[in-house]
């Protein structure tokens, strides 16, 4: 099998970006044939930097184009894949200030605002942003 070069050793190595709309919702994407809503992002090309695949995902997820001089560090985590049992991921998560997103596009299959203060939160999460990216949010708020 060959196999993407962001998987080495069972971690799969993605970018992933923090859109907030103006009431402060996170804009979370569910992939065709999945059950987890997570942040749009993916895995790099070959190289290409965690920002800028961060860019490129959101390009061909949303239709959105992001600024590489915009994003701002969440922090690097590592979570249970939502979708590859098995399988550890690294992911490098951006906030970028909301631009206009054309819509679902690419391999997601649906798109969800996603108040973080509501709880309890919906069970559909991925583990990288349920474990990791909103505690990471919410402690920055504060």
């Amino acid at each position: 099998m060959n196999q993407h070069p962001a998987i080495r050793d069972r971690v799969i190595r993605v970018s992933a970006v923090v859109l907030r709309n103006a009431a402060g919702e996170v804009l979370t994407v569910r992939k065709r044939n999945t059950s987890r809503f997570m942040l749009p992002g993916g895995k790099p090309d070959p190289g290409e930097t965690p920002a800028e695949t961060a860019v490129r995902e959101c390009a061909e997820e949303l239709g959105a184009e992001l600024d590489l001089s915009s994003l701002r560090l969440v922090g690097v985590f590592d979570a249970e894949a939502a979708n590859e049992p098995g399988y550890r991921l690294e992911g490098t998560v951006y906030e970028h200030p909301l631009v206009e997103v054309a819509g679902a596009a690419a391999e997601i299959a649906e798109t969800r605002w996603l108040d973080p203060a509501a709880l309890p939160l919906p069970g559909d999460l991925a583990p990288l942003l349920e474990h990791h990216v909103l505690p990471a949010l919410a402690s920055a708020s504060r």
